[in-house]
This record gives structure tokens, sequence and C-alpha cells, in this order.
């Protein structure tokens, strides 16, 4: 039986690609070179300051001046960190939903703590998270089931009681790992990798509030 959830922060809970994708043309800009479209910018959300570099710039964090173009595409993203970022539609229903069914619920993500910790802060009501499992709070980060498993320790539950829900193969990767069943968040950014049906996961769901079908049926298994 489920009995408690975790979730990836990006593209899963929150729709953060408009800032992500803003902080590159914000960059570009900087550099006299045209800004790229949302969609193609939507994709990579999930792949932090690594896939936007590649994407705005083609370079490799083996390239010399990737240090210096991620630190300066961190700091325009630092600026808008919530500017146009908002909830996936239905989060917050779930969310309440899972209050008042008493199933505890948290958030485990690779974005470091010094974004993480002021966008959650921000975006009511994912400040009643359970716990904040960040990309800097373990030596490794997903797709490594560290965080994973240091979450279920800080919500006193085993890991084969948790439904994971991510919209990014490491995090079903990670799931796999933890001994957790992972959830596909298909309304997510997904990648530009691997389909979400090769991905190791036990469920998938087109919407938010489609999990708490999953939960009902686990329940009364």
């Amino acid at each position: 039986m489920i009995q408690g959830v975790l979730f990836d922060l990006d593209g899963t809970l929150a729709d953060t690609a408009p800032d992500l994708g803003g902080a590159l043309n914000d960059l570009l800009s900087r550099y006299d070179k045209a800004p790229l479209p949302h969609p193609v910018l939507r994709p990579l959300a999930s792949s932090g300051a690594r896939g936007m570099i590649l994407q705005g710039f083609g370079l490799t964090p083996t390239d010399p001046y990737f240090e210096e173009l991620r630190d300066e595409y961190l700091e325009c993203y630092a600026a808008r960190l919530v500017r146009d970022s908002v909830l996936f539609p239905g989060v917050e229903h779930l969310l309440d939903s899972l209050e008042r069914m008493g199933l505890p619920w948290g958030i485990v993500t690779n974005k470091f703590k010094r974004f993480a910790e002021p966008l959650v802060a921000l975006m009511p009501p994912l400040d009643k998270a359970r716990c904040l499992v960040c990309g800097d709070s373990y030596a490794r980060p997903k797709p490594y089931p560290d965080p994973l498993i240091g979450a279920a320790e800080r919500i006193q539950l085993p890991p084969a009681h948790l439904l994971y829900v991510g919209d990014d193969e490491r995090d079903m990767v990670a799931a796999e790992a933890a001994g957790m069943q992972g959830v596909v968040a298909r309304y997510g950014y997904l990648g530009n990798g691997s389909p979400p049906e090769a991905w190791p996961a036990i469920h998938h769901i087109d919407h938010p509030e489609a999990l708490l079908s999953l939960l009902s049926t686990s329940k009364s298994s």
C-alpha cells in the first residue's frame, strides 16, 4: 500500500520552463544573440544549466568557457526565479487532497538549494512539503537513488511504500534504484532522449490529479 508521495519539482509540480528558458534568452541578449523560441527550450528545462548552455551556445562542460557562461546563466535565472513560473493545473488540488488523506508528501529535485528553497517558499502550497531534498543535499544527485532514499528517511516511510513522480528518465531510474514505484508525469517536459515508454516506470499519468486515482486503487487493493 502506498503511504506517501515524493515529487520532482521542475516539470512535475511547477512549470518553470518560462523562467529557465527566459534566463537563457536574457543571457543570449548579453552576447547579441537572437532569442530562442519557447517550444525549443521547453523540453530542456529538466536538464538545467547544462542543457540550456548547450542549446544556446553549443558548449559542453568540457569547453573552456562553459563554467563562465553557466555562472552567468544562473545569475540571470536567479534574477527571474518566479517571474513567469506557475504550478501546473491541478497540482494545488492534488496536494490539498494528499493533505486531507493524511498522506505525507515531499519534493526531491536536482535544483540546487539556493534556487529550490526560495522557489518553493514563493509558490504555495509547495511550502507545505514534508521535506525538500535538493541537488546539492547529497553527494550524488538523481539518477542515483541517494536523494530519494534520504527523502524516505526524512518522512519516515520505507521506500517500497512511496511513489516518486517525475518527468525525466533520470527520475524513473532513481526511483527504481531506490525501490520506489516510479510515476511518469507525461504532462511535463520529458526531455529529448528516449521516449517515456522506455523508462523504468510503473505508472504514467497525463494530469496531476490522475495520481489520485492511482492512490485510490492502491488503498483498495
